[in-house]
């Protein structure tokens, strides 16, 4: 009897990574169904950069997994043939230094940076003893109690990421959505991917940047691109929804922070974030 055939998840076709002709070169593509807006969706950068690294630094099996991972975005990406370029910087017995940028051809023939980062790797599951002190998920409202992107704003309604993800946010957070924020600068909610391909530490990067940005809940309903973008993965994580929550506490002179958490479904946190990005007043109607 034949076994089945293994499931096909759309976050592991986008992550597929090809032998480039250069030491430390790979080639991947990106297709148009991980847009946000115009452009494609940042925190899939962060994943693809990381799984072009792990293949550079893991050839003994040592160090599998991003424990940081820092970036900057020169340039918004567009679907089309990317270049990645790896360089280790050091190779330590328990972790591990490198960088990667991420190129794409312009109708030119010139070349655009896309995203440089600088990461370290090791292997995460022999980080998760002993736990001195974490931060422990809020009480928040279960997926089912929760409000889906089915009344996303314009802005988020014509992007394609919404069809690779299930995202509930609570009830408290979500008047953004209704044209009513509260002003407090803080999203809570839950995450999955929609095909139901499990978590693990890739897609808790990605998931880092995968929530609408926390400008929303102040009223900011315009563009708000990623400048830099610090995470730590923390954990593999378990199966199920991700819980995550977004805060924000400095908005001035056209920047803000913006901090996310991370817990799996056993309540153990698994990613934390720092980024900073641009807002831009609205115009006057």
């Amino acid at each position: 009897m034949t076994a089945p055939a293994a499931p096909v998840y759309a976050f592991d076709q986008a992550l597929v990574v090809r032998a480039g002709s250069q030491p430390g070169e790979r080639y991947a593509e990106f297709d148009d169904q991980w847009r946000i807006g115009n452009g494609v969706h940042g925190g899939l950068l962060l994943a693809l950069g990381a799984a072009a690294l792990r293949i550079e630094l893991d050839g003994a099996g040592r160090h599998p997994d991003p424990v940081a991972f820092s970036a900057v975005f020169p340039t918004a990406s567009v679907p089309g043939h990317v270049v990645l370029q790896s360089e280790v910087l050091r190779a330590g017995a328990s972790l591990s230094q490198a960088q990667v940028r991420l190129l794409q051809p312009a109708a030119d023939g010139s070349v655009d940076e896309r995203m440089r980062a600088v990461a370290l790797f090791g292997d995460l599951g022999k980080r998760a003893e002993p736990v001195l002190k974490t931060a422990a998920a809020p009480a928040i409202p279960g997926p089912d109690d929760c409000v889906g992107s089915d009344g996303a704003i314009d802005f988020l309604a014509h992007s394609t990421l919404l069809d690779r993800m299930d995202i509930r946010l609570t009830p408290e957070t979500a008047g953004w959505a209704a044209g009513k924020p509260s002003g407090a600068g803080v999203l809570h909610g839950w995450v999955r991917f929609a095909d139901g391909r499990e978590p693990d530490v890739l897609s808790v990067l990605w998931a880092l940047d995968a929530m609408p940005p926390v400008a929303f809940d102040l009223g900011l309903y315009g563009w708000t691109p990623t400048l830099e973008f610090s995470a730590h993965l923390r954990a593999h994580p378990a199966p199920g929804w991700l819980q995550v929550e977004l805060t924000t506490q400095t908005v001035v002179g056209g920047l803000m922070e913006e901090d996310a958490r991370i817990w799996d479904s056993t309540g153990r946190l698994v990613g934390q974030s720092r980024q900073l990005c641009g807002w831009r007043v609205p115009a006057p109607r």
